[in-house]
Parts: C-alpha cells; sequence; structure tokens
C-alpha cells in the first residue's frame, strides 16, 4: 500500500494506494482542514481512525513549504516536518518529502490533455525543461529538468523573489505594498490568496471604483478573495473585474520570468487552485499577453506550451507516483 499526502496551508489530503497491473488504484482519500491540527502526525492519526490500520510499504508528502536535510518547517502552517519522525510513526523506511510543487510538477507528467486548458495556440510541443508555477494559499514555483530521456522535478522559492512592476499602475502598488513590506515585497504577497484581497484594497484606496455592498458589509474575519471573484464573475463589478484583470497581468509577467530562468522550451503548467476558479480572465488574452511581453525573447515565450491544470489532485497524483517510484526501485 502507498501513501500519498497533498500538504498545503489551507488543507491537507491523504490518500492510500493499491498497486493492481502496474497501476495505482485509490483505496481511501480524505481532506483536512491543516489549521485545525498541531502535527502532520495528528492528521495521520485523524486519517487512520477514520480508515483503519494499513499495510504501508512506502510514503511520500508534498509539503507547502522548503525540504532541508529531510525536514520542512510549513511556510504558512506552524508545523515542522521531518522524515525521520514519519518513519518512526509508520514504521516504515521509504519515506520521501516533497515539496509541493516538486509534487505538483511531476503529477503533472500523468494527466491526460483533457485535463489541460491550453492557453498559447501558437505553443509548440517540445522534449525540454518544462516549468510549473501555481498561485493558491501562497505561491509556487517549481521546474521539470529533462535529461534527454526523463524529467526530473525540482523544487524552488521563487514565489519568494522580488515583485518587479511592470506598468505604472504596478508601480504605484508596490509602492503601496511597501508600507506595508517595508524592506522585502514578494510576488507572493500579490500571487495568491490573500494577493488578491492585497490588489482590491489598493484599488480601493485608490478610488479606482465603489466597493460592492456584499464586500463592504462582509465581517471583518471573512476571507474576502472568493467574495471579489464572485462580484467579478457574476455581478460584473468593476472593482472586482480591475482586482482580477490586474491579478492575472502580474501572474502571466511572473509566469514568463520563471520560464525565461527554467529555459522551459518544454512548456509551462499552471496550476493552484486560483487559476481553475478564474478561467474566464486567464483565458482572455491578457494572460499571454504579460507572459510574452520579454522584450528580445518574445518570439521564444510566444512558442511556450502554457497550460492550465484542471486536476485539483495534481500534487497528490505527483506524491503517489513518485512513492510509487521508490517502491519499484527497491
Amino acid at each position: 500500500m502507498i501513501l500519498a499526502g497533498d500538504i498545503g496551508g489551507t488543507k491537507t489530503i491523504l490518500a492510500l494506494y493499491d498497486i493492481g497491473d502496474n497501476v495505482l488504484n485509490l483505496h481511501a482519500i480524505q481532506e483536512f482542514a491543516s489549521a485545525e491540527f498541531s502535527s502532520l502526525i495528528a492528521v495521520l492519526t485523524a486519517f487512520e481512525k477514520e480508515i483503519g490500520k494499513q499495510d504501508i510499504e512506502v510514503a511520500c508528502f508534498g509539503i507547502a513549504g522548503p525540504i532541508i536535510d529531510g525536514a520542512c518547517q510549513t511556510t504558512n502552517l506552524a508545523w515542522n516536518v521531518t522524515t525521520k519522525e514519519l518513519q518512526k510513526y509508520l514504521d516504515i523506511e521509504k519515506l520521501h518529502l516533497l515539496n509541493d510543487l516538486e509534487a505538483t510538477a511531476y503529477g503533472m507528467l500523468f494527466l491526460q490533455e483533457d485535463e489541460f486548458i491550453s492557453l498559447n495556440p501558437n505553443g509548440l510541443t517540445c522534449k525540454a525543461n518544462r516549468a510549473v508555477i501555481a498561485a493558491g494559499t501562497g505561491l509556487g514555483e517549481g521546474i521539470l529538468f529533462y535529461d534527454g530521456q526523463r524529467y526530473h522535478p525540482s523544487a524552488t522559492e521563487g514565489g519568494h523573489c522580488d515583485f518587479a512592476p511592470q506598468t505604472p499602475q504596478q508601480d504605484a502598488l508596490l509602492l503601496w505594498l511597501r508600507k506595508t513590506y517595508p524592506e522585502h515585497v514578494s510576488v507572493e504577497r500579490i500571487l495568491s490568496g490573500a494577493g488578491i484581497v492585497a490588489l482590491y484594497e489598493f484599488l480601493a484606496q485608490s478610488h479606482f471604483a465603489p466597493e460592492p455592498i456584499e464586500i463592504k458589509s462582509s465581517s471583518k474575519d471573512a476571507d474576502k478573495a472568493p467574495l471579489i471573484s464572485q462580484c467579478a464573475l457574476k455581478d460584473k463589478d468593476p472593482l472586482c473585474l480591475e482586482t482580477l484583470r490586474l491579478f492575472v497581468e502580474i501572474y502571466g509577467a511572473e509566469a514568463g520570468n520563471l520560464a525565461l530562468k527554467s529555459m522551459s522550451r518544454g512548456g509551462v503548467y499552471i496550476g493552484g487552485g486560483i487559476a481553475s476558479k478564474i478561467l474566464d480572465f486567464m483565458c482572455d488574452g491578457s494572460f499571454m499577453k504579460s507572459f510574452t511581453c520579454k522584450g528580445r525573447f518574445k518570439e521564444i515565450l510566444n512558442n511556450m506550451e502554457v497550460k492550465i491544470s484542471l486536476n485539483p489532485q495534481t500534487a497528490l497524483l505527483g506524491a503517489a507516483n513518485f512513492a510509487y517510484h521508490l517502491l519499484r526501485s527497491r
């Protein structure tokens, strides 16, 4: 039996798979609210209570945070996860921790074509490096390095690199964000759920348009990001429409930055929980316009495949298949 997990700041998904005819078959899956637990082991304990004790041979977890020497202090969650502690708890030797974008990147290799939406009609299929970018609770970036025969997932913490404005409006946004983050404004402060709210507040305080009553009257503790998306997609509210337009514009530019840094001629995959929820904005051409706006390298970027994953369990799929690879390598 294979145990796989997708560990995020908002939710944790655990799944068990058995193997039949060299194919992974889902045996059990459950989702947990990460903030309700003190540790990953606490979540594993709850999972075991629900499904019973299982004979696990190998485990792999994709975790939102940097993996250093088999340990991870999660970025948006107060958990410290270590390989040794998990090996002891599960009583297994074959256990691996992946950065969540490593898991997402690896999972992209196992999706079917109908699980993607293409953003670039000019994209050319090519066996070369691929890049993965995923905005959700935070901003993840990863690389699939191609060695000439197979792809190898590689983690980065590129989401914490500096935000680089490209327009006068974005210049003003950077100055506004510096009031809150005077030492460092990372691109994750914009390309995330919290970033959508920040963009909305920036535009509201800039008097771009009046705030819709649904959001203005919402409680202080309410998660405004889904409300903003709803007011944009359903109500066509001007302030919320501009919020998502600006979000997509900056998202495309950052995806283009990652594509250049990784020379991802094999394409760019977009994951995370946000893109699939705002497909109308992602597909209207503004993402690709910003993506390709790289001066002398515009033509190279214009020829790259750019695809959105519609499978919300891509990271889990990547962790499961990585665990299967570990099992076969024994």
